[in-house]
């Protein structure tokens, strides 16, 4: 739904009237002539540093000569003309000669352990260890125990036992009445009032035109189809279009030539001559043929024993095994000592004991004697003060 407003003219509208917008001139720039004549490209470098035809630099190395082996050469250099060998004598060392030689012979010494060492055959260790089996005793078994020996038994009383009472149910009725029950019983009163109005139905036969303040205030208004605004048709401008940027007007191209390198032309040689690998290195240090050296193993001087080892220790040797000896019980007997005697039954505590008089405790008493209350404290303990006996002076 659409509703028209009626405008009406404000403050606003009042203090800011609208203005023509008038648009600023743009500056156009002027138009590229260029100038007559050609373009001067000349620098000081050019100037003041003009080229000079320059010449391959000659080799100053002198050309390689071969030299043609037609017999042995016998020169002297300088060097051996020079430092000639002089006949050096030889120091002797000052180390002593080892007159040690080791012996060729084989070592025939047999050791003290080899000598002290007499094989044996082993023989099966012999188990000291007690039989597991338990030795049964003739004599008979003494089951007396001190408790049964000095507990007399006594024929006791026959316990008290109270009869048993028969129940007798009550001839009044139970009562049930809790609290509760007894304080509410209920209070006699009339039933609330419904308060809600009581409902007529109205019944009509005219037909229900629906019509309501909000249909009668707001009435459909024609809505006109919204303004589309047509695009201006494209009309494309009259005449050629120019390309020409001023790089292509300013820089005109000109004929030049390329810049040759000044660096000199390489001159190389190609020999068809195989190439000799060969170097005085490899001439004067030929590979010798080496073979890997074994291990230097000495041989066993002194051999096992053949014989089979015997397992019979020192221990075993001066062992002697002596019959077992039962240690006889220091423990008394069991009998019990009796005496026709009287028992003797006085004791220290009975003999020396004194009898005292029991003194009553003076906080028993509200006010005790002899004491003068003085104050109580915030847990409420009363204090007193012990009175003491004035002395007068003669």
């Amino acid at each position: 739904m659409r509703r028209r407003c009626l405008c009406q003219i404000c403050t606003c509208g009042s203090d800011y009237r609208p203005y023509e917008i008038v648009k600023q001139p743009r500056h156009v720039p002027e138009e590229y002539k260029p100038k007559q004549g050609e373009i001067d490209l000349g620098t000081t470098y050019k100037q003041d540093f003009n080229s000079y035809k320059v010449q391959p630099v000659a080799i100053v190395r002198p050309l390689e000569r071969q030299r043609v082996k037609q017999g042995k050469v016998d020169t002297v250099p300088t060097y051996k003309d020079d430092y000639r060998a002089w006949d050096i004598q030889k120091i002797d060392l000052y180390k002593p000669e080892q007159a040690y030689h080791p012996p060729t012979m084989k070592f025939g010494n047999s050791t003290t352990f080899q000598d002290d060492y007499v094989p044996q055959e082993i023989k099966p260790r012999q188990s000291f260890k007690p039989s597991p089996v338990v030795k049964r005793s003739t004599v008979p078994f003494n089951g007396d125990t001190s408790h049964r020996l000095d507990y007399v038994p006594y024929q006791l009383e026959l316990k008290f036992a109270r009869p048993k009472e028969v129940y007798k149910p009550t001839s009044q009725p139970f009562e049930d009445l809790t609290t509760h029950r007894y304080d509410f019983q209920g209070l006699p009163g009339e039933t609330a009032k419904i308060c809600r109005p009581p409902y007529t139905r109205v019944t009509q036969n005219a037909h229900f035109e629906g019509s309501t303040e909000f249909r009668e205030s707001f009435q459909p208004w024609e809505i006109p189809p919204p303004e589309v605004k047509k695009p201006q048709e494209y009309v494309p401008p009259a005449g050629t279009m120019q390309l020409n940027s001023t790089s292509h007007l300013d820089y005109v191209p000109y004929q030049t030539k390329r810049v040759s390198p000044i660096r000199p032309v390489s001159q190389k040689k190609f020999n068809n001559v195989p190439f000799q690998g060969k170097s005085t290195t490899k001439e004067d240090f030929p590979a010798w043929e080496c073979c890997r050296q074994g291990l230097i193993k000495q041989q066993q001087q002194i051999s096992n024993p053949s014989g089979r080892f015997d397992g019979w220790s020192t221990f075993r040797s001066h062992y002697v095994p002596h019959e077992l000896i039962r240690t006889e019980s220091c423990k008394p007997a069991h009998a019990l000592f009796q005496s026709s005697a009287p028992f003797d039954d006085i004791t220290m505590y009975s003999t020396e004991y004194t009898q005292k008089k029991q003194e009553i405790c003076p906080a028993s008493y509200p006010s005790p004697p002899g004491y003068i209350f003085e104050n109580t404290n915030s847990q409420g303990h009363k204090f007193f003060r012990k009175v003491t006996p004035i002395v007068e002076a003669f």
